[in-house]
């Protein structure tokens, strides 16, 4: 190849670099500010642009976890468990006893029969021992558990928060590799043209480099249409408004795990119970043993007698035997039910409470275990993807490159086909899209650890919950 065309390509390959880079910097920091002054007439507009570009993982989080209604539901659940164990807890309403007694049924008068009486009594049942409290216990305990379920939730929301923003960084950054490489391509393709019109290269060299930047093309929509997808899976949380404003997004393929790195370093490898047992799933089993417990107690109460009083007034219209005003009634009774025969209730539902505590029991245990060895399968993970990960940044992809430069180079010196150059350039595309798959591969395992070990930030604040109405009597 003449020397003026091998300068040539050099030439190119820089400048095409070279606009790549003021390509890139101009989509993401030229464009939006653009828009932003275009667009906004105002101060206040221009400001609103600047936080929406702004938008960080920690903000989608904390934006998420407050538009999520499932947490909102657990939070009503936990008030509403509450106000049943309040009620559950109360004496039951008194019975008013009204009626006749002795009315004499040939004039059914009332002043005729000294045992004619219109009476009006009053009866009130008490709880069995301390059954009543005890309840109220049980159902306090399940409202605790009902809000670590708030708190699993938002764990749950942060990790697929997570995950989403590092797939949504990997489409990215595979977008920018992709453009650049198609930039490079449709140069070269240029470069090729101008050497077909005088007789330097062949047909199928161009051939070539058209069908690659075809595929790149189709790599790029599909890129694209990956991006839409994750941001329309965003929108299950940010809502749909949030969508329809064609929210623009920067993400990336890594996040602050420090709070992580001191968690992990505070252990003992391969026994995370400690730090596990302080997980949101954990405690509400606490809180499950707490309750079947208290349930124990209650089966417990059944042994107990349960008393209750009545007491009535009865008014008298007819004289007595003498002729003299009759005097009116007073009764009062107590009540008393005994258990005597045991055998298939009381003792059987105590029985029944303690082999539930010792189901919460074994259910904790399994949990722990099931969680420990999660965590030990995404450590081992993390320590292979992060091996493989500095091998690729170490080695490969350097090694594709200098083999990528080198096969240019005996194309330019007439020493390597056209097709070589195709092949390397699509080699060390592979091996760069291959790198950030690991990168975000590694950090979404570091969010699954995040999730069991509490190696998030994010600020929740409690959902805000309309005040029931009361009905007035």
């Amino acid at each position: 190849m003449p020397v003026f065309q091998a300068r040539s390509l050099e030439m190119i390959v820089k400048t095409t670099i070279h606009s790549v880079a003021l390509a890139v910097s101009a989509i993401l920091f030229v464009v939006p500010a653009t828009h932003a002054v275009s667009s906004a007439g105002t101060k206040q507009q221009a400001s609103e642009q600047s936080v929406s570009d702004a938008l960080s993982l920690e903000t989608l989080i904390n934006m998420a976890i407050a538009n999520d209604a499932n947490r909102t539901q657990y939070h009503a659940q936990s008030q509403a468990m509450r106000d049943t164990g309040i009620a559950s807890s109360t004496l039951k309403d008194p019975t008013i006893k009204v009626g006749v007694g002795g009315l004499p049924t040939d004039s059914f008068r009332f002043d005729e029969d000294p045992m004619t009486n219109i009476s009006v009594g009053l009866m009130q049942q008490f709880g069995r021992g301390s059954t009543l409290d005890l309840q109220n216990k049980k159902a306090q305990q399940q409202a605790d558990g009902i809000g670590f379920q708030v708190e699993v939730r938002e764990l749950d929301i942060a990790n697929s928060i997570t995950q989403l923003w590092l797939e949504l960084g990997f489409q990215q950054q595979s977008e920018r590799v992709l453009l650049e490489n198609r930039t490079l391509m449709v140069e070269m393709e240029r470069f090729i043209q101008t050497n077909y019109a005088i007789g330097n290269s062949e047909s199928q060299d161009l051939i070539r480099t058209q069908l690659q930047a075809g595929k790149l093309d189709e790599k790029l929509h599909a890129n694209r249409q990956m991006q839409n997808r994750i941001v329309s899976q965003l929108s299950e949380w940010l809502g749909a408004e949030w969508l329809a404003n064609q929210p623009s997004l920067t993400a990336d393929v890594s996040a602050d795990w420090q709070r992580l790195e001191q968690q992990l370093g505070n252990q003992q490898r391969a026994n995370y119970f400690q730090l596990l047992n302080q997980h949101p799933m954990a405690r509400n089993a606490d809180v499950q043993i707490a309750a079947s417990e208290t349930q124990v107690s209650i089966a417990e109460e059944a042994y107990k007698p349960q008393f209750g009083v009545e007491a009535m007034y009865a008014h008298r219209q007819a004289p007595n035997m003498r002729g003299a005003p009759a005097p009116d009634l007073l009764s009062a009774y107590v009540t008393m039910d005994i258990p005597l025969f045991t055998g298939n209730r009381q003792d059987k539902n105590h029985s029944a409470a303690e082999y539930q505590v010792v189901a919460s029991k074994s259910s904790k245990d399994a949990l722990l275990s099931q969680m420990n060895a999660k965590v030990n399968a995404l450590l081992m993970d993390k320590q292979n993807l992060s091996e493989r990960f500095e091998r690729y940044q170490q080695s490969l992809l350097p090694q594709a490159k200098a083999r990528t430069q080198a096969v240019e180079r005996g194309y330019e010196n007439n020493t390597a086909q056209f097709s070589d150059v195709i092949t390397a350039a699509s080699d060390e595309l592979a091996i760069e899209i291959e790198a950030l798959r690991l990168e975000t591969d590694l950090n979404i395992v570091n969010s699954n650890l995040a999730y069991f070990l509490g190696g998030f930030n994010y600020h929740a604040e409690a959902p805000v919950l309309s005040k029931p109405t009361t009905k007035q009597q």
